[in-house]
């Protein structure tokens, strides 16, 4: 087993518990050059909010978008628009991904918003 697919298991792994809790998401997703944040439904339907880097607002104000103060703006502007849409406390989805370096800075960003998990 490659490294890729031990990510996707531990990934699958995380998400039928978060879909047996029956809680909103907050998913994120990583490239090398980007990343992803977005709040979807339990069942994972439906996606109620996103950021990325590719936003239009975060774009021109950052340089490098694939480092950690990148990922701290995507997790303003993710749990600025949730709290805006009425989502308040959500379950962390990591994507079978360490926690530690971008996506810890992003969770950190978040929460110091006030999104709760």
């Amino acid at each position: 087993m490659n490294k890729r697919l031990s990510r996707l298991r531990r990934a699958k792994r995380t998400r039928l518990h978060i879909r047996d809790l029956e809680v909103t998401r907050l998913t994120v997703h990583k490239t090398p050059r980007h990343m992803y944040a977005q709040v979807t439904t339990p069942d994972g339907a439906t996606t109620l909010v996103c950021a990325s880097t590719l936003d239009k607002e975060l774009s021109k104000s950052l340089k490098i978008t694939g480092n950690v103060d990148a990922a701290k703006e995507v997790g303003k502007l993710i749990a600025k628009r949730a709290l805006e849409a009425g989502i308040t406390a959500v379950a962390f989805d990591r994507s079978g991904y360490r926690y530690h370096g971008r996506i810890k800075a992003l969770a950190d960003a978040a929460r110091e918003v006030g999104l709760q998990f």
